[in-house]
């Protein structure tokens, strides 16, 4: 009866009932009672559907209550007709959905922590290693020789923590979806040269020759960036580079189907233990075999952008010796 509309609304109800009454005992006393009668029960049944209403209508005010003091309770509704029912099934559709987000909040929180602690542990290494020479460096009696190596060292670790901060924003770029990918049409061999592109230099040095093959004529092609996909392909070629000896070979070889087109890269180096193979594409994971200079993104970097360009990545170990990294770019019309 808080209601002031619904207070207003029974006593016009009641008002026109005495009217009626009043009318028809004017007529005949049998016919005012019956319908005085009817009237009372009217109004009767007219405040019992009521209350239904206010006590769904509660129901509801209790649900959002539960939501916004993070309950997790949920109201299943009966899905009958009728506006608060309606009503009721959007307000479920809308805690459900706030729900997730909530959730996705709260494991972004999550994530976002230990990526901090994975970043401060990654960077406190070389950090430490950059004071120790600097250290050294300010010494007046170290030699011209010795004080010579130092800076490069120290050149050493400022470039290892410009690629790490470097390979965390680009991470953080597709995590966060701002990333822009402008897929082309693309040749297989393109793209590779320009993977290879930052290790021609290493590679004559190391005399590690790099052996390519294309299946089938024209020569492969597929779509995506041209960028982003030669950073791809550029992290697993040094994860193979880093793990062959000098005078090895890096294969390469790729095929175009009217399914996918693939890219396979092999080394014939030390390879996977059996142990390392699920977690070779987690970031900040480091294998057994993993070089010192590892930081364990690069590959965690490959797999996201292949996959946010229809693509999979497997690694596995080769048939022979070595790692074998399987890459598939699959057409539009097969997703």
């Amino acid at each position: 009866m808080r209601n002031k509309e619904l207070s207003r609304f029974l006593l016009l109800i009641l008002f026109m009932v005495l009217i009626m009454t009043g009318a028809a005992c004017a007529v005949n006393l049998a016919a005012g009672v019956i319908t005085a009668f009817l009237g009372i029960v009217l109004i009767i049944l007219f405040l019992r559907f009521t209350q239904r209403r206010y006590t769904r209508i509660a129901a509801m005010s209790e649900q959002i209550d539960w939501m916004l003091h993070g309950f997790d309770t949920l109201i299943i509704s009966n899905y009958n007709e009728g506006e608060l029912s309606i009503l009721h099934n959007q307000l479920q559709k809308v805690t459900i959905r706030l729900r997730e987000q909530a959730d996705n909040l709260e494991r972004d929180k999550a994530f976002l922590s230990d990526s901090l602690a994975d970043i401060a542990h990654q960077i406190r290494t070389p950090l430490t290693s950059i004071n120790l020479l600097t250290t050294l460096l300010s010494r007046e009696e170290v030699e011209p020789a010795r004080r010579l190596e130092l800076v490069r060292e120290l050149e050493t670790l400022l470039t290892r923590i410009d690629w790490l901060i470097t390979t965390l924003l680009k991470i953080s770029k597709i995590d966060a979806g701002t990333a822009i990918f402008k897929p082309a049409d693309i040749s297989v061999d393109r793209l590779i040269n320009k993977a290879l592109e930052p290790f021609m230099i290493l590679l004559e040095l190391r005399d590690i020759t790099i052996e390519k093959s294309y299946g089938g004529n024209p020569l492969p092609h597929l779509t995506c960036d041209l960028a982003w996909t030669a950073e791809a392909l550029g992290n697993i070629i040094k994860n193979c580079f880093e793990h062959v000896g000098n005078g090895d070979t890096i294969h390469i070889t790729a095929e175009s189907t009217p399914v996918f087109s693939r890219i396979v890269i092999s080394d014939n180096g030390i390879g996977f233990a059996e142990e390392d193979l699920p977690h070779v594409f987690e970031r900040f994971y480091r294998g057994q075999n993993a070089g010192s200079n590892s930081f364990g993104i690069g590959l965690a970097l490959s797999q996201m952008i292949i996959t946010q360009q229809n693509g999979t990545i497997k690694a596995q170990q080769n048939e022979v010796r070595g790692a074998r990294f399987d890459i598939k770019f699959y057409t539009e019309q097969t997703l």
